[in-house]
C-alpha cells in the first residue's frame, strides 16, 4: 500500500511538471515605454516638500514639476516661508542669504560630485551628494536655523537622531537590514 502512495505521488508530481507551461518569449527583452508617464515624488533632498510647499498647495504639484521649473514655480513661496519659520534669517552657514537658499532648495535634486567627496554636508563640502549616514535632517535644520556660524538657535538645529537604528552593510545594497 505505501509503494502505490509513492507511485501515486511520483506521478503526480510527474504530471505537474510537464504540465508546467512556459512560454517562449526569452528572447524578447524590450520594455514598452509606449504611454503617457508621470513623475510622482521628488526626493532629492529629503522633507523640503514637507516644509515648504505652502499650505494649500497640493505636493503632487511639487512632485510633478520638472527641476528646470522648479525655481521659477517655487523659489518665492518657498522664501516666504523660510522667512515665516525663522523670521531673523539672514544668512546661513553655507553663506547664503534668503534668496539664494531657497534657489536653492526649490530646485529638489541631489547633486552628485563625480570627483572629490561625497557628503550632503561636512563642513566643508556642500552638497556633493549624500552618503548613508549623512545626517541630512540635522544639516537641513541647521541650514534653516543656525545662522552665519550654524551656532544660532541650537534648540533648532537639531532632531536628536543620531545614528541609524541598525548599522549600514559594508557591501552591496549597503543599506540596513530592515526589523
Amino acid at each position: 500500500m505505501k509503494t502505490n502512495k509513492y507511485i501515486i505521488l511520483g506521478l503526480t508530481l510527474v504530471a505537474s511538471m510537464l504540465s508546467v507551461n512556459c512560454s517562449d518569449d526569452s528572447s524578447d527583452n524590450s520594455t514598452d515605454f509606449s504611454g503617457t508617464f508621470v513623475q510622482q515624488d521628488q526626493m532629492g533632498r529629503p522633507a523640503i516638500n514637507t516644509v515648504f510647499v505652502a499650505s494649500g498647495t497640493p505636493k503632487d504639484q511639487f512632485n510633478g514639476t520638472i527641476p528646470s521649473q522648479m525655481g521659477a514655480n517655487f523659489q518665492a513661496s518657498f522664501e516666504a516661508r523660510l522667512l515665516a519659520l525663522n523670521p531673523g534669517y539672514t544668512t546661513n552657514a553655507l553663506g547664503l542669504d534668503a534668496t539664494t537658499f531657497t534657489t536653492v532648495l526649490a530646485t529638489d535634486v541631489l547633486n552628485l560630485s563625480t570627483s572629490g567627496t561625497t557628503t550632503f554636508f561636512d563642513g566643508t563640502n556642500v552638497l556633493t551628494g549624500r552618503r548613508l549616514n549623512d545626517d541630512v535632517i540635522d544639516v537641513e535644520l541647521l541650514l534653516l536655523f543656525g545662522g552665519p556660524t550654524g551656532g544660532d538657535n541650537a534648540g533648532l538645529t537639531s532632531d536628536h537622531v543620531d545614528a541609524n537604528d541598525k548599522p549600514f552593510l559594508t557591501s552591496f545594497p549597503y543599506l540596513a537590514e530592515s526589523w
